[in-house]
């Protein structure tokens, strides 16, 4: 009998609800099956790092922003950003017109202030020779007093002696008188002859010249005296005016030594100034205070540069004999970063070659996002920073390398915080935290009831024991890349389950697990 259109309907549902009922029930019972996770074996391993990892820049030691001390238009720029520079090399030359000008007007201040003081010294040694001329005549005049005053003792001896000739010639008279008058008597008498009374009249007169030469003699040294003793006077006036004139012929020398003193400190006084404006001159010409490289020249040929260290800079030169690695470290890795760190830096212009660093030092500040400017970027401390700046000072640095460096060039740096050797370790992605099974309870003190404390989570991993998972609490150590340090808990030689987490999170003791395949070449991948 021919079914009818109703009848073909309903038996058309019935099968297809029948086979929906199979879908679900193959679903289900494929959700029922053994899950398949990932596993690895526990092995003892030589070495762990725990590193952070940070990026940032090259940058000297210092910055040095040479501004000009004077004023002028630049008129040569003689080098260009980039280059290395020695201590004294020539940078930028701004027009010394006026400043030779001024210099030259210093210069000839100076050499009029010199001819001033040389004049002075000259007048220094007129007096001088002066006062040694009046000092030779007062040593001559006191020398004429000396032998005036001689020549009035001697003279004087000579009226003593004149008076003594006189007193004997004047007895030598009284004997020849008294020797004529008893000729006289004798001759009266007839006793004596003529002959004797001629001689003793001869003998008297003889006595009578000598006592009047001798009385001669008497007056003329006495007059000797009188010369003398007047000599003797004129002498002494002549050294009491040769002594003023010493006292004058000093006066003139400490005169002249003022007059020379105040023209040579003129003189240094104008040298001075002199030496100022040569050093201004000098200043036009802008050299390398020390050897760096030129990391901005904001400056162009033909501007006006304006002295004044607030003033743009002409150029800036950084110091690259210490360089230095700024980067950036999250807040959530500050605290593992120490000074004395050992770090290795990857410098993007130089592609895989690393290079050693040793960290100097950490800021205790956030900082902001670098906000970059001529190059060169400027950190700033904003209230939503959440990275602090480090900076790692490069070691043993290749000659070729360095003189390559150049500030503001990206590099990666790599700080190894913590290292533990002779360890056991495994994935970190098999290190799951569970909360405890019975939270813990109210505590009451005194009359209050204190809310429970926040229950700990618990750290540990899911380990392999035949075809079932058992998870074990473990103690951890420090973190690797993509490892992390077991301190108890684990040996070698146990399988770790690693996967996939979203099994992991749904294992409990002693469910029974499918360990994963290897797939052909898996190995060679993660070699």
């Amino acid at each position: 009998m021919a079914l009818s259109r109703k009848g073909k309907f309903i038996i058309g549902g019935s099968i297809g609800a029948l086979l929906l009922i199979i879908i679900v029930a193959a679903v289900f019972a494929t959700r029922k099956d053994v899950p398949e996770v990932t596993a690895v074996k526990i092995e003892k391993r030589k070495e762990l790092r725990s590193i952070v990892t940070a990026s940032g820049e090259i940058r000297p030691i210092q910055f040095i922003n040479l501004t000009s001390e004077v004023q002028g238009r630049i008129e040569e720029i003689y080098v260009k950003e980039g280059d290395a520079v020695t201590k004294g090399t020539p940078l930028v030359k701004l027009d010394p017109t006026q400043l030779n000008s001024s210099t030259d007007a210093q210069l000839s201040a100076l050499q009029a202030s010199q001819s001033d003081a040389q004049v002075a010294r000259s007048q220094i040694i007129a007096a001088q020779n002066q006062l040694a001329q009046a000092e030779q005549g007062l040593t001559a005049s006191r020398a004429a007093v000396d032998t005036a005053q001689q020549q009035v003792t001697s003279a004087r001896q000579n009226v003593i002696a004149a008076e003594t000739d006189v007193d004997r010639e004047q007895v030598n008279l009284n004997t020849a008188n008294r020797e004529l008058k008893r000729t006289t008597d004798l001759l009266e008498s007839g006793v004596a002859s003529r002959s004797e009374y001629d001689a003793a009249k001869d003998r008297v007169e003889t006595s009578q010249v000598a006592l009047r030469n001798a009385q001669s003699r008497l007056r003329s040294s006495q007059l000797a005296v009188k010369e003398a003793e007047l000599r003797v006077t004129e002498s002494k006036a002549r050294a009491g005016q040769q002594e003023a004139s010493v006292r004058d012929a000093r006066r003139g020398v400490e005169t002249a030594n003022l007059s020379a003193g105040s023209s040579q400190k003129r003189a240094e006084q104008q040298a001075a100034v002199f030496r100022g404006q040569r050093t201004q001159r000098d200043k036009t010409l802008q050299v390398a205070p020390i050897n760096g490289v030129i990391a901005n020249i904001p400056s162009k040929v033909g501007e006006f540069a304006v002295a004044g260290l607030s003033t743009t800079a002409l150029l800036t030169i950084a110091d690259m004999s210490s360089i230095n690695v700024e980067v950036k470290v999250d807040e959530t890795e500050i605290d593992k970063v120490e000074e004395g760190q050992k770090a290795k830096i990857k410098v993007d212009a130089f592609g895989e070659k690393e290079l050693i660093g040793e960290v100097y030092q950490k800021t205790p500040l956030a900082v902001g996002k670098s906000q970059t400017s001529g190059g060169l970027s400027t950190n700033i401390n904003v209230q939503e920073a959440k990275e602090f700046k480090v900076v790692i000072q490069l070691k043993d640095i290749p000659k070729e390398i360095q003189e390559s460096l150049r500030p503001g060039m990206s590099a990666t740096a790599t700080i190894t915080t913590k290292t533990a050797e002779d360890l056991i370790a495994v994935p970190l992605q098999a290190l799951i935290e569970k909360k405890p099974e019975a939270s813990p309870s109210p505590t009451i003190q005194g009359d209050v009831q204190m809310p429970a404390e926040k229950p700990k989570t618990i750290k540990g991993v899911y380990v392999l024991e035949g075809n079932k998972a058992k998870f074990i609490e473990v103690t951890t150590g420090i973190t690797g890349e993509s490892d992390i340090q077991i301190l108890s808990g684990l040996e070698a030689g146990q399988e770790v389950i690693t996967g996939p987490s979203r099994i992991l999170n749904t294992l409990k003791d002693d469910t029974v697990v499918k360990k994963a395949e290897k797939k052909e070449g898996e190995n060679a991948n993660k070699s």
